[in-house]
């Protein structure tokens, strides 16, 4: 996408103009195609938006906005772009055009010779179970970085090549280091897909990791995903990857006030699509929380056991 060099004036009144535009009008118009959600109009390509007249909402990130700023955000224009378009050309022939810097293509970090570190951290302090970690490590995506010993969860496209990456830590102590790699792809994040209907969600791919855990029967024949954060984009991706058409999604995000409204939001926003709606909520704030007080429990129990075997 060009953007406009050079400073364009609009006058107020045009500013007007562009601001007024009927949104869901513009849309069809230029091809999009809208679904009935209550008094808004739902985005068919992106189900977390919705518009009514002139205003838009995106559920997921939770901001809105008017014409101008629609164009700006979903079309990636500049301001003057943005005007342009909604005001039918208007001023284009005053701008001359410079070339966007090209995106740096996105790139998994180098894999490090062994997992040792990934393994000790997940088992001994998040208390994931070794077979699943072990699953998603031969499957390519999840890995021990070399640089920084990171945990990596990669997540792939339809044809299985990668396009998005998270990285935790594997430090005990101090402040937790979590980000997504540069250029990753929000639709194509960690997850796992299985042959039945049923679609779980988390917020993080420890959350995942530590629900099948806790969880393991017949665990590969649903398909789960972590949304790295509370985005819709991953699940609507993982509706088309499903090789069934989801029957039944399982919001599994964190049992605080952000974790909920997310819910609230990727519920409504999941209604079109006639599948049964279920809440799963941990008993803590998130599933590794639960499954981290559950080993422990676990621990104590067979301590006063191996002290009487050992005497």
């Amino acid at each position: 996408m060009n953007h406009i060099a050079n400073y364009i004036h609009f006058s107020e009144e045009q500013k007007l103009r562009a601001g007024a535009v009927d949104l869901e009008e513009f849309l069809r118009l230029r091809g999009e195609r809208l679904i009935k959600s209550g008094r808004d109009k739902r985005l068919a390509s992106d189900h977390s938006v919705t518009v009514r007249g002139s205003r838009w909402y995106d559920h997921a990130a939770q901001c809105g906005g008017g014409p101008i700023s629609f164009v700006e955000r979903f079309y990636r224009m500049s301001y003057p772009e943005a005007m342009a378009l909604l005001l039918g050309g208007e001023a284009y022939p005053l701008a001359q055009e410079t070339q966007e810097q090209p995106r740096k293509p996105f790139e998994l970090p180098p894999k490090n010779a062994n997992q040792r570190r990934l393994y000790a951290y997940l088992i001994k302090q998040r208390h994931i179970d070794k077979d699943v970690i072990t699953h998603f490590v031969r499957a390519d995506m999840l890995y021990e970085d070399a640089a920084r010993h990171n945990c990596v969860f990669v997540g792939t496209d339809e044809d299985g090549v990668p396009r998005h990456a998270h990285l935790r830590s594997s430090n005990s102590y101090g402040a937790a280091f979590r980000r997504n790699v540069e250029s990753s792809d929000p639709r194509y994040s960690f997850h796992h897909v299985g042959t039945d209907g049923e679609l779980f969600v988390f917020e993080a791919p420890i959350d995942l990791l530590s629900y099948i855990t806790l969880h393991p029967d017949r665990w590969q024949e649903h398909s789960y995903v972590a949304a790295c954060g509370t985005s819709l984009l991953p699940v609507q991706q993982m509706a088309g990857m499903m090789q069934e058409r989801i029957e039944r999604l399982y919001l599994c995000l964190d049992n605080d006030d952000a974790g909920c409204k997310a819910c609230e939001r990727m519920a409504e926003a999941a209604e079109p699509w006639g599948a049964e709606i279920v809440r799963l909520l941990p008993e803590r704030k998130d599933w590794n929380d639960d499954l981290v007080v559950q080993a422990e429990e676990q621990e104590e129990v067979q301590a006063p056991c191996q002290q009487l075997c050992g005497m």
